[in-house]
């Protein structure tokens, strides 16, 4: 269509003068609009206080496959549509995603409306994760590009976004219902559609915005320097060949640990202060800590992605399994039949989800020291199948253990050391999978022609 033709990569090419520190607001929009799935914890009990025409009421481990659903197709749309991306362009994948995102919203709505589970699937699940994803990796390979000096300081400035969501997500979400209470709607519904609108809004800044780097473009006055680690590779290597490798795998574990004990905090955040901390932690506390732990974890993703272009990608993940697993392990104890400890628990929580954070802004810049910056864009949606496996692996263990617990007629807040530590055993296998890992082995690089006759595109 005509009118959609300035969505073409063409069009979106930058001209002479136009300053590279406009891409990273414009990633920015659309990672802090799809972010607000971190937020998703401030429905779960009003969704559980649902009732069909029946009577009938959903379970916690339903309606965590909300969540499950949305992160799984985050991560399989990222793989499917990587490749694509690369020729369609960041300002297309942008506006599909804005799409998917705001819709999934509206069907989501009709679905609490009909009490329609299925619906919820499809809308916040499966529609909106396709927005999730393609929204996810589209900045990631355009701000390498116009950071080739900085790229974990570039992927750390656009990914923050999304761990930054649940600061806006959380507040609005449950203002909005509380507004839309008191004047007669259904809340969750009404919240959501004009979630949707907003958020559709919001991202359509992004989709204007955003631009490429001309061909053979490079900052001013910078030259690149020689490698001072193995791990960083000179060479390229295909999205197809870097799938047969055995550092995309042990990648692919390092981000699926890391994931799933972060998810153990993050998709049960609400509830589980409020059970850790009985009777001394309100709703809207609990919402308040949702928005805090966004803070933690967006400014964790620019901290630690960042620190990583000093110290290098495989230190920092040592950093984050070592001393995460610790923490996870402590965790549990600053409940009140412990120390009691509100504070304690608030920053320890804080400092696992920099990490977790950290983790996702990160693993870009990994993978582009091991397999260059062809295709990286396409090898990280790959990659994030892993957090598909995290979102389906993390809500199962913690809700299936909530599960049984409340079965047993056993207070839940005794099932949160059992979960914490095994999210503690996970970072161990993290850990193991990052130390594993070396330089990508010179059978798997791409020829130094073909990459030219491409233009690094």
């Amino acid at each position: 269509m005509a009118f959609l033709s300035f969505l073409d990569y063409e069009r979106s090419v930058a001209k002479p003068g136009f300053s590279r520190w406009l891409v990273p607001p414009a990633a920015l929009a659309v990672h802090l609009s799809i972010g607000q799935v971190y937020a998703f914890s401030v429905f779960k009990n009003p969704l559980l206080a649902l009732k069909a025409a029946d009577g009938s009421i959903w379970s916690l481990k339903e309606i965590g496959y909300i969540f499950s659903i949305a992160i799984a197709v985050l991560g399989l749309s990222a793989a499917l549509f990587g490749k694509w991306l690369e020729t369609a362009g960041p300002r297309k994948a942008m506006f599909v995603s804005a799409t998917c995102f705001g819709s999934g919203f509206l069907i989501g709505a009709i679905g609490v409306t009909l009490h329609s589970l299925l619906l919820i699937y499809l809308g916040y699940g499966i529609v909106g994760g396709i927005g999730l994803g393609l929204g996810y990796i589209s900045p990631v390979s355009t701000l390498i590009k116009w950071f080739p000096d900085r790229p974990g300081l570039a992927t750390g400035l656009a990914i923050m976004g999304f761990g930054g969501g649940a600061m806006i997500g959380s507040p609005l979400g449950t203002k909005l219902m509380a507004f839309y209470k008191t004047s007669g709607h259904q809340p969750i519904a009404a919240a959501w559609i004009t979630m949707g609108i907003l958020y559709f809004v919001f991202m359509m800044f992004g989709v204007f915005t955003v631009r490429v780097p001309r061909k053979n473009w490079k900052p001013a006055g910078w030259t690149p320097k020689p490698n001072r680690s193995a791990l960083i590779s000179a060479h390229n290597v295909d999205v197809n060949a870097a799938f047969k490798t055995p550092q995309f795998w042990l990648l692919w574990i390092v981000l699926c640990t890391n994931v799933t004990a972060g998810i153990g905090i993050l998709e049960q955040a609400a509830p589980m202060i409020q059970d850790l901390f009985k009777g001394s932690i309100t709703p809207v506390a609990a919402a308040g800590f949702v928005g805090v732990l966004s803070l933690f974890n967006m400014a964790g993703r620019f901290f630690w992605a960042s620190t990583s272009d000093f110290i290098g990608r495989k230190p920092t993940y040592m950093i984050f399994f070592t001393l995460g697993a610790i923490l996870y392990a402590l965790l549990p104890y600053t409940g009140t039949t412990h120390l009691n400890s509100v504070a304690l628990f608030v920053l320890i929580s804080g400092v696992l989800l920099t990490m977790y954070g950290g983790g996702f802004a990160t693993i870009p810049a990994y993978l582009k020291d091991l397999f260059g910056g062809y295709h990286v864009s396409a090898i990280h949606g790959r990659l994030l199948t892993a957090w598909s496996t995290a979102g389906i692996v993390g809500p199962l263990i913690v809700n299936g253990i909530l599960d049984h617990y409340v079965a047993q007629h056993i207070p839940k807040q005794e099932a949160y050391p059992v979960i914490l530590h095994i999210m503690a055993g996970l970072l161990v296998v993290g850990f193991l999978a990052n130390l594993l890992v070396r330089p990508v082995a010179e059978k798997y690089w791409l020829k130094t022609e073909i990459y030219a006759s491409v233009g690094g595109r």
